[in-house]
């Protein structure tokens, strides 16, 4: 009986096919000239080095102080189709990712197999067995391992671990989506109802001033032509009314639409704005607080799923090296499988080398060079377009904080004239006419400062999203008053 090989002889033949292999394959298939096109703008900071983005304070909402709005956003968040799409596309990312990485694992399978036939007469059955029936018996384990040389493994899990966690990202880009979406549509509500007090009150305030100017045609003082425009002011205020309700009706729709919330709870909403935001901006806003938008995170991750798909793809170019082994039994008849002598193991190695599939591979590797070409597109779009955001946001922030000085001050004087003309009239000294037309004046004043406030809440809910969810204030003064010194 012949002695088996030495292990290491064995070892050292497979790494002389191996070299073999990777001479020959290297001569034949190459990927030269194939590489990704697209350029990166400068990112604000690396996200590279990290698992993921530390976002602004969640619960962003809570600033304002208004308990209303955070039920109804805390419900758009556990309801919302939006979120749980994109949540539903998270655990599929992460079940992707689970079943790659179980691909690097060594497989072991117990099987049994069992075939019943005749067996020929001129064939490799034994001589006994020819012209016979019987069942030609297998039951084993089967194992294989592939061993990951050139990283094609690793850089599909990598790929899809990225992956993961730009979905991540995506899902947070979904939440802060409806929550911004929420309060902005409760803002407009609230300047609606703000608007519309201030409407039904000017509506009897032009009453009050028809009735004045009946009294006073009907002493001679004014003529009809007063009259018929002091009554055209009716209708016109009464269309702007029916207008603010059709209005609110629709916002209010919207925010149950949104929410998800029963019609009974939004219906009757009449959302009051009492704390105007003040947020106090920075001389400059760090970038970096930028880099922390969920969608731009969710973009810079997708780059980097793509260039691990392009390693993954690049490492199909070179041998793939299995080791299979099996251990069991195999017999003909059932009766002496499990007998000693039916005890069969071996060993397969196998080395593959693409070699006539080379438009294959690179056009697989050019696809794949293409996909990280879009990645990276829509990441400089992302991150141009979340820049803007930015300076869009800062930019009204502090235009509005002008517009609302000076509505401050002509409200004030609107205030003075309207309490001057009062005091005058209780003095004898001018018409209740006079009164009138400051009051209306006044109401006027009363609404441009409800437009302003809301506007005021619409920004910072604008400025919030543009950020990823908030402005640290505090910190960042702080950081600037140390880089000063």
């Amino acid at each position: 009986m012949e002695a088996e090989p030495m292990l290491p002889v064995k070892l050292m033949t497979l790494r002389a096919a191996l070299v073999l292999l990777i001479a020959v394959g290297l001569g034949c298939v190459r990927f030269d000239g194939i590489e990704t096109e697209g350029k990166q703008l400068e990112p604000p900071v690396s996200l590279l080095d990290t698992t993921f983005a530390a976002w602004p304070d969640a619960a962003w909402w809570t600033e304002y102080q208004d308990s209303a709005l955070s039920r109804l956003i805390e419900h758009a968040l556990a309801e919302n189709p939006t979120i749980e799409l994109a949540e539903a596309r998270l655990r599929a990312a992460q079940a992707a990712s689970e079943f790659v990485g179980a691909a690097r694992q060594p497989r072991l399978e117990a099987s049994f197999d069992s075939t019943w036939q005749r067996y020929s007469e001129n064939g490799f059955a034994p001589p006994f067995a020819g012209g016979s029936h019987d069942t030609d018996n297998r039951l084993a384990f089967d194992a294989s391992y592939e061993l990951d040389l050139f990283g094609r493994q690793r850089a599909a899990l990598a790929a899809t671990e990225a992956q993961v966690t730009a979905t991540q990202a995506a899902t947070q880009t979904a939440r802060l989506g409806v929550a911004t979406a929420v309060a902005r549509v409760y803002f407009q509500l609230a300047q609606a109802c703000a608007e519309h007090s201030v409407v039904e009150q000017t509506l009897k305030q032009r009453r009050h001033i028809v009735d004045l100017v009946k009294s006073r045609v009907a002493l001679g003082i004014d003529s009809n032509v007063e009259l018929r425009q002091a009554e055209g002011a009716i209708p016109r205020t009464q269309e702007e009314l029916a207008l603010l309700l059709e209005r609110i009706s629709l916002l209010r729709i919207s925010l149950s639409r949104l929410t998800l919330a029963p019609p009974a709870t939004t219906d009757t909403l009449v959302p009051q704005l009492t704390r105007i935001p003040t947020p106090i901006l920075p001389g400059i806003i760090p970038s970096d607080l930028v880099a922390r938008r969920p969608d731009v995170v969710a973009a810079q991750w997708r780059i980097a799923a793509t260039f691990k798909g392009v390693e993954s793809v690049r490492a199909e170019f070179y041998p793939s090296v299995n080791l299979s082994a099996f251990a069991g039994f195999g017999a003909l008849g059932l009766g002496a499988l499990l007998q000693g002598s039916s005890l069969i193991y071996g060993v397969a190695p196998t080395l593959r080398l693409p070699i006539f599939d080379a438009d294959r591979l690179r056009g697989k590797l050019k696809f794949v060079n293409a996909q990280t070409d879009i990645a990276i597109a829509e990441y400089n779009d992302t991150l141009l377009h979340a820049m803007g955001e930015v300076v869009r946001a800062v930019t009204s922030i502090r235009t509005l904080e002008q517009r609302t000085t000076a509505q401050h001050l002509a409200q004030a004087a609107a205030e003075s004239a309207y309490l001057l003309s009062l005091q005058r009239f209780q003095a004898g000294l001018t018409g209740y006419l006079t009164v009138l037309v400051t009051e209306g004046e006044l109401l006027t004043e009363w609404r441009r400062a409800a437009i302003l406030t809301a506007r005021a809440f619409e920004l910072d809910v604008a400025l919030k999203g543009a950020l990823g969810g908030g402005l640290d204030t505090p910190a960042m003064l702080a950081n600037q008053d140390r880089n000063r010194t």
